[in-house]
């Protein structure tokens, strides 16, 4: 019944908690154990319960049930909130518009839909790309915590948005447009999605100006979110579509000259530059292998797991490097043994690698609890798989308030939420010049995670500070 709820109890915590042998529990027929029930309840309720504000009036934002129900369905709303192009009847999101109906005009191709990036109007293939096959491993892997908080239709919609935009970007088998809007056009507004300013140019990578990092991200989300669609939404001439794309978009990762996509862009115009195509390369083809169960990509990933000499990589989980998909338990280790990595932990607690989290402490923090929560079911000894669970509690912990700052680094769902994430359509101003005009953020941003503090724990709540509060 307890797993059915979906609570994750620690056996020896309740067992200390108690203090009452386990057999002596199911054994006794007398009250001591109903006053063990009572006991362990309160340990679910501390575990579950995490002080959320009260729920809004949305739909599928549950407004009984544990708060971690809760965290999973404002995060899928979350998603709403940074949708372009015309938006479905059942939105959700009061203040965002139909919006960006022109994007791809310039090139023939339909490109108004996908999603906007963080708190601007640019939208990009990579970083949608990662996040759309991130979100698909979590839930080919735990659906059932999607499915026991009613969120398995909100699911359903979140990926689909973003993987037909994806397949409207990839309109040809060697071409695939991978951002739309000019960077500086964009970060010289402030404003609603009701006066996005033009022209929205569309780039994309071709034969000639090739972007194998790209390419290969995105056959990795068509790879991922097939299986989501095809094993999971009984969908299957969907997610055919979708490896049919997956196939297609990573032999054009390969059939060109390698290279990463910035190679062809100036640092001006393309918004997102990738480190590497090895990782990505790796990436797409086990996830090719996984759908489709043809040798031949589990082939690929090994060989160019080898050639590039990726056994090595020090860089944490992120959009940036997907090291982790080939190596797994001692890339995990590594990071964790700080003498051989770029990572260590704040004062607070807080996993801290050079080169990434300068740029987004939580999210990259959030990336590796992923990965920990991950391979734990597959790690070699039990003293493994407990370090890499008791690791992944504790980035959780910092995230929900367990900090230097008590920050609840998730937007508008806790009375210690940052107030003032940046992001433009959320804020309701329209001065660029001065984004603390109006003060108060006008809508409330649920489900969205902040980059977060600093090395030294400090979260400032400016929405100026880009690096911190976007």
């Amino acid at each position: 019944l307890l797993s059915q709820m979906g609570f994750r109890l620690n056996y020896l915590n309740v067992k200390k908690s108690v203090d009452i042998p386990l057999v002596e529990v199911l054994s006794s027929q007398n009250t001591q154990v109903f006053d063990v029930i009572d006991r362990i309840q309160l340990v679910i309720r501390a575990k579950t319960s995490l002080g959320l504000i009260s729920s809004p009036d949305i739909p599928g934002i549950p407004k009984e049930g544990n708060d971690y129900s809760k965290l999973l369905a404002y995060s899928l709303y979350f998603y709403e909130a940074q949708r372009s192009g015309i938006l479905p009847q059942n939105n959700r999101v009061s203040w965002r518009h139909n919006s960006a109906l022109d994007d791809g005009k310039d090139r023939a191709v339909n490109l108004s839909a996908g999603y906007y990036d963080a708190g601007d109007y640019v939208k990009f293939t990579l970083p949608l790309s990662w996040s759309l096959s991130l979100i698909s491993w979590g839930a080919i892997e735990w659906f059932d915590g999607y499915r026991l908080s009613n969120q398995t239709d909100y699911l359903h919609d979140m990926v689909k948005w973003g993987t037909d935009w994806l397949i409207a970007a990839h309109s040809k088998p060697d071409q695939l447009f991978i951002q739309v809007g000019s960077i500086p056009l964009d970060n010289a507004y402030w404003g609603p999605d009701t006066s996005i300013p033009y022209p929205r140019p569309a780039y994309d990578i071709n034969a000639t100006a090739h972007g194998t990092d790209v390419a290969a991200d995105t056959a990795a989300a068509f790879a991922s979110s097939a299986i989501l669609f095809r094993d999971f939404f009984d969908d299957t001439d969907y997610a055919d579509i979708l490896i049919t794309h997956a196939i297609n978009v990573y032999n054009f990762a390969e059939n060109a000259t390698l290279r990463v996509a910035t190679a062809g862009f100036s640092t001006v115009s393309y918004g997102y530059r990738s480190s590497s195509f090895h990782d990505k390369l790796v990436y797409g083809a086990l996830w090719l292998y996984r759908a489709t169960s043809n040798v031949q990509y589990l082939d690929k990933a090994i060989n160019y797991y080898n050639q590039f000499q990726m056994h090595n990589s020090s860089r944490v989980i992120s959009w940036d490097d997907q090291t982790v998909a080939g190596e797994a338990e001692h890339y995990l280790d590594r990071i964790m043994m700080t003498n051989q990595s770029n990572c260590s932990l704040t004062h607070g607690g807080l996993l801290w690698c050079n080169g990434d989290s300068q740029s987004g402490s939580i999210p990259v923090a959030l990336y590796s609890v992923f990965g920990f929560l991950m391979y734990s079911t597959y790690a070699s000894t039990t003293e493994k798989a407990n370090a890499y669970k008791k690791f992944s509690d504790s980035q959780i912990d910092y995230l929900f308030g367990a900090n230097p700052m008590n920050m609840f680094y998730i937007v508008s769902v806790h009375p210690n939420s940052p107030k003032n994430p940046h992001h433009a359509g959320a804020h309701g101003g329209t001065n660029v010049a001065n984004l603390s005009d109006p003060i108060n953020t006008k809508h409330p941003l649920y489900g969205a995670v902040v980059g977060g503090p600093n090395v030294n724990d400090t979260y400032f709540d400016l929405r100026s500070d880009v690096i911190q509060s976007e």
